[in-house]
């Protein structure tokens, strides 16, 4: 009867441990998932920025040979 209650002791421990190592982790890839949440919005922010720009220019380029051909 003593050894259940150490062998039942025993596995308590095992499972607060396993517990506690598993909020661990949680917390650890809680704050992996923020830091890639906002790497992903300033990433996102700079292609827009890169696509505004790029627009930009395409919008300054002079018509091509062709587009000048059509209209006259």
């Amino acid at each position: 009867m003593v050894s259940e209650f150490h062998q039942l002791s025993e596995k308590i421990s095992q499972l607060a441990e396993l517990a506690h190592s598993l909020r661990r982790e949680n917390a650890d890839l809680r704050l992996g998932m923020a830091a890639l949440t906002a790497e992903n919005a300033d990433l996102s922010s700079r292609i827009d920025e890169a696509y505004q720009r790029v627009a930009a220019l395409l919008e300054k380029l002079p018509a091509s040979d062709e587009q000048n051909e059509e209209a006259a």
